[in-house]
């Protein structure tokens, strides 16, 4: 697409569609909550979030009315398995017709996903500008376009000659050349995309004093574990916890008959797993997103579902939690003593039973209802 100046509309000077078009809104958006909360990055992403997951609540609690939905047919769903069992194509058949009949439509957790996509992909490009951090090849380093654009930009500084790392401009001319794509994009001004009232004065400050100076804008080194080179976070193993119990909540018991029931157990694990990869590729910035993101929705999971099918957790009911279909939490099974003690106490009045085998002794037996006495002498 070519470069469309925004012709200075409300103080934006660069604007190329279509990407802008997710952008820069909520570019703007994260620059606003970083301003209004005392140049805070991190309460700037949490407000971002939560802004963002409020503005597509009606979207998600469609979402997760139609999981439990699906969760409430499963056993409709397990009887069509076990009565065509072998069948595939009729399981199918069936199974998409109860949908239908319910109104269910399987595809509706689709959505809400390719949706965030295209949220995580701009906040990570806001977090890369906002950094003001721009990493280059030795190769683009060295080039004749490199040489002119800081020409035309004075303000591009050297930060590291070894590793070809340099800071990006806050303002400065917009319509470059150098800009339209290509490894020189990101030297684009903060102020080009900004609107009037948001215009910086200084670089944004990634660093935040309340997580010992974690630094937003790059991989989480603060809280992590470092094996071989690799920093495993402790923000996104918290992401992960999250995001398994989000799964959780909404997956479908498991069930010998179905055969997705397999997929959906693996993406339960293999999910939170790729999270806790993902930190030690990607600013941080980007996973504390993550994590408040999945605690705002098991938040309004809760709040439509209950707990779902959380639990039992590798084994464990706990007694606040009821069943996925209201019954109480099962109580604690008797033991084998336990039993034996209580069982005289069951059977009969008295707890000692007399010889003979019946209890009461010589007490005569009892007629059935309704059956008459029998007269007559016995011969």
């Amino acid at each position: 697409m070519p470069l469309t100046v925004g012709a200075g509309f409300m103080g934006i000077e660069h604007f190329t569609p279509p990407w802008d078009v997710f952008f820069l809104p909520l570019f703007n958006l994260l620059i606003v909550a970083y301003q209004l909360l005392f140049n805070d990055f991190a309460l700037a992403i949490i407000v971002f979030t939560i802004v963002i997951r409020t503005f597509l609540a009606p979207l998600f609690v469609r979402q997760i009315r139609s999981q439990k939905e699906m969760q409430r047919m499963q056993p409709l769903i397990r009887e069509v398995q076990r009565k065509h069992k072998g069948n595939r194509q009729k399981v199918s058949e069936e199974t998409m017709a109860l949908y239908k009949e319910h109104g269910v439509n399987p595809a509706a957790g689709c959505l809400p996903v390719v949706l965030q996509l295209p949220l995580l992909f701009a906040l990570y490009q806001a977090l890369i500008r906002a950094s003001n951090v721009v990493t280059l090849s030795a190769e683009d380093a060295s080039s004749a376009a490199f040489t002119q654009l800081k020409d035309a930009l004075p303000n591009i500084t050297t930060i590291s000659e070894t590793a070809h790392q340099y800071t990006a401009p806050i303002s400065g001319s917009c319509t470059l050349p150098q800009f339209d794509g290509g490894a020189f994009t990101h030297f684009l001004p903060l102020n080009c995309q900004l609107i009037d009232p948001l215009k910086l004065m200084d670089p944004i400050n990634t660093k935040v004093a309340w997580l010992a100076g974690l630094d937003l804008a790059q991989r989480d080194m603060t809280f992590a574990l470092v094996i071989g080179g690799f920093g495993l976070s402790a923000i996104a193993v918290i992401a992960a916890v999250f995001q398994f119990v989000q799964v959780k909540m909404t997956s479908p018991r498991p069930n010998p008959d179905d055969p997705t029931a397999a997929t959906s157990s693996t993406m339960m694990y293999l999910f939170p797993l790729l999270t806790i990869f993902w930190g030690g590729l990607f600013p941080s910035g980007l996973i504390l997103y993550w994590a408040v993101y999945t605690a705002y929705l098991i938040g309004q999971q809760f709040m439509i579902m209950g707990w779902g099918n959380l639990f039992p957790l590798f084994g464990w009911q706990p007694s606040w939690a009821p069943a996925p279909d209201g019954s109480p939490a099962p109580k604690r099974r008797e033991t084998e003593p336990e039993r034996i003690e209580r069982k005289p106490e069951q059977g009969s009045q008295s707890s000692n039973p007399r010889p003979g085998g019946a209890q009461g002794g010589n007490r005569p037996k009892q007629r059935p209802p309704g059956q008459k006495k029998r007269r007559g002498r016995k011969r």
